[in-house]
């Protein structure tokens, strides 16, 4: 999806255990973190989101040595339906890109309805699977998890994963995600700044084209004169290799 020009927001859960391929209200686990981080115009704005809550309930063991969020530490924090409202304005509006998105999308929308509110989150945000999106974007590959293209795209370095977390991984996702969707146009613009700052405003002259897939810097009218300056003051009674060359 072109990202560009739009508000987005990484999101990813955290929760006390797997629910199955419909969903989790009917086994009874809940989101116990909510992570999310922000970007606006490809640009991350640390209007980052956070909040850990309590699901009256026990973490499944499988989930705690996943993540390592215990109900000693979930004891003192609040209910969903204390955050709902900051929540939904946060994600209001914003383009939601999330890893698998149908997992936390239906926990996201199992909290809603379990307090009280009408809205469900496609009807919040746009919501784009970067997990569909990469197996579109980078066909062939064995897996498109996000430890898979965290190694691919040499994000995964930069962070600690003894645990998973859901802030954590949103920042990973939102690393991935820009440098799997940057494209052409993304290098084209990067090598046209730096063009520019390096030879002037050379592409509002039009000295700076593309030729194919090369960017190609044309010689200016001055440039061309010192050359042709050059060139007469070699004083050469035959065709020169420099006029050979440039014919």
């Amino acid at each position: 999806m072109e990202i560009d020009n739009c508000r987005c927001i990484f999101l990813d859960t955290e929760t006390t255990g797997k629910s199955d391929e419909g969903g989790a209200a009917h086994i009874g686990h809940r989101v116990i973190e909510i992570g999310a981080v922000e970007v606006v115009n490809r640009k991350l704005t640390d209007n980052n989101y956070q909040c850990y809550l309590n699901p009256h309930r026990k973490v499944d063991e499988e989930a705690v040595q996943v993540h390592g969020i215990t109900d000693e530490f979930l004891a003192d924090k609040p209910d969903f339906r204390d955050i709902a409202d900051q929540f939904i304005e946060y994600i209001r509006g914003a383009v939601l890109i999330i890893h698998n998105a149908k997992f936390d999308v239906g926990f996201l929308d199992q909290e809603l309805e379990l307090n009280g509110y009408k809205e469900r989150i496609e009807e919040l945000c746009t919501v784009v699977d970067s997990y569909a999106e990469a197996k579109e974007l980078l066909p062939g590959h064995a897996k498109y998890s996000l430890d898979a293209l965290s190694k691919m795209f040499e994000v995964q370095g930069k962070y600690d994963r003894s645990f998973h977390g859901a802030l954590l991984d949103s920042k990973i996702l939102a690393d991935v995600y820009l440098a799997m969707t940057g494209g052409q146009n993304t290098m084209d613009s990067m090598f046209r700044a730096d063009m520019n700052s390096a030879h002037g405003d050379a592409s509002e002259d039009g000295r700076l084209v593309s030729e194919g897939s090369l960017m190609v810097l044309k010689a200016s009218e001055e440039e061309l004169q010192a050359h042709a300056k050059k060139l007469s003051s070699l004083n050469k009674s035959k065709t020169s290799n420099w006029d050979l060359y440039y014919l």
